[in-house]
């Protein structure tokens, strides 16, 4: 990058102005006991508007075609993420990280950004990758396993997924300080969950961010469960507040307001871009399905916990503040309704014209020269894919 900015080497403001700053409203968890923190919250459960003198001036230019536009993202993500959740249960895919109940965390933050800024994923964020442009059917091969990402990462400035827990946010940091170097004013975004916020990566991230004062926004999607592990095992204190202990702010947001998350995003980035370094944003939200496709939730959580956050679906929470305000009638809906069904088709035609992966793909490369325990491990899996077709001829 070669854009002269003075804003990126504008030394770094006191954290104290903004750190657990988070507004007006405090919630209290229906199925746990202990309190929990306020929280910026601009859109109520029942979808009613509320008031907040930090974060308004974010959104209150926010048009009703945008509003409109805000629901057909989350829509259709999350018409996307259910065909793929249904494609991996009929085997076309190996595997499938559904982002159910998180749409307005994505799409809220993903809509905040610049053409121009940088995201790091996860291996969840499909709604950040509906908004950078990104195709929906490019997101499935790598679960397919014909590709390793199937994107170009500059295209979109969007990178590839990242399996890994956490170390995406040390590639954002990194990233982050060459833009400062190069004197650009683009902010860059780095996404994870409130299980990796347990990993020494993003500690380091945020040493690393703080001491250089990287442009760069950590976003914790709390969806409350690293697996099966609750956050209280992992945290004695809200995520957010862990920013403090680094000298930048943290923020918590209603992760299922879509409106909070927009509005909380742009300030972040704002900061960013004005050379004042990092920030954590903490959405609070919630996992509605499984951790993928290969768990099962109901072992380790109750019923009435997804229930109880059932009852504050942002999809709904939006529609409720559409209806309200005059902002759309039941025609909009019925044309998204069938747009999205159009999406399920695309997306299901798409994956299905796919090819089969390579079983054996990964056993290659693995060693210049090849080894012997490779060779075994090799055929052994050539064994078990075989008594398959031995199977099937006895019948």
């Amino acid at each position: 990058m070669t854009v002269d900015s003075s804003a990126a080497r504008k030394p770094r403001r006191s954290a104290a102005g903004k750190a657990g700053t988070t507004g007006t409203k405090r919630t209290t968890r229906t199925t746990r006991k202990s309190t929990e923190p306020e929280l910026v919250q601009l859109l109520t459960p029942e979808g009613e508007r509320v008031k907040n003198a930090e974060y308004d001036g974010y959104v209150d230019g926010i048009t009703p075609d945008e509003l409109r536009g805000l629901y057909r993202d989350m829509v259709l993500t999350r018409r996307f993420d259910a065909e793929a959740t249904a494609l991996q249960r009929q085997g076309e895919l190996g595997l499938w990280a559904s982002l159910l109940g998180q749409e307005a965390a994505q799409i809220g933050s993903g809509r905040a950004l610049r053409d121009d800024d940088y995201v790091f994923p996860t291996y969840r964020e499909h709604g950040v990758a509906w908004c950078r442009g990104v195709d929906p059917t490019n997101l499935l091969g790598m679960f397919r396993g014909v590709n390793n990402g199937g994107w170009d990462p500059n295209g979109n400035n969007f990178h590839l997924y990242t399996i890994v827990i956490g170390s995406q946010t040390l590639h954002a940091t990194g990233y982050a300080m060459g833009v400062a170097k190069d004197g650009a004013d683009s902010a860059v975004i780095a996404y994870f969950g409130d299980g990796a916020s347990s990993q020494g990566d993003v500690a380091e991230s945020f040493t690393f961010s703080a001491v250089y004062n990287a442009p760069v926004v950590f976003f914790c999607q709390n969806n409350q469960w690293a697996i099966s592990e609750p956050t209280e095992k992992q945290s004695r204190v809200p995520l957010y507040q862990r920013a403090q202990g680094f000298g930048f702010p943290g923020v918590r947001v209603d992760g299922n307001d879509v409106l909070a998350c927009l509005a909380v995003t742009k300030w972040a980035l704002e900061r960013a871009r004005n050379g004042e370094g990092p920030t954590l944003v903490e959405a609070y939200t919630y996992r509605m399905g499984a951790h993928t496709t290969s768990d099962d939730p109901s072992r380790y959580r109750g019923d009435e916990e997804r229930l109880a956050w059932e009852a504050k679906d942002p999809i709904l929470r939006l529609r409720r503040f559409l209806e309200a305000s005059n902002h759309a009638d039941e025609g909009f809906f019925a044309e998204l309704e069938t747009e999205s069904e159009a999406l399920g088709r695309r997306v299901r035609e798409a994956v299905r014209a796919m090819p089969d992966p390579d079983h054996f793909a990964i056993f290659e490369n693995v060693y210049a020269d090849g080894h012997a325990l490779v060779d075994e491990e090799r055929a052994q899996f050539a064994a078990y894919q075989a008594s398959f077709a031995d199977a099937e001829g006895g019948h």
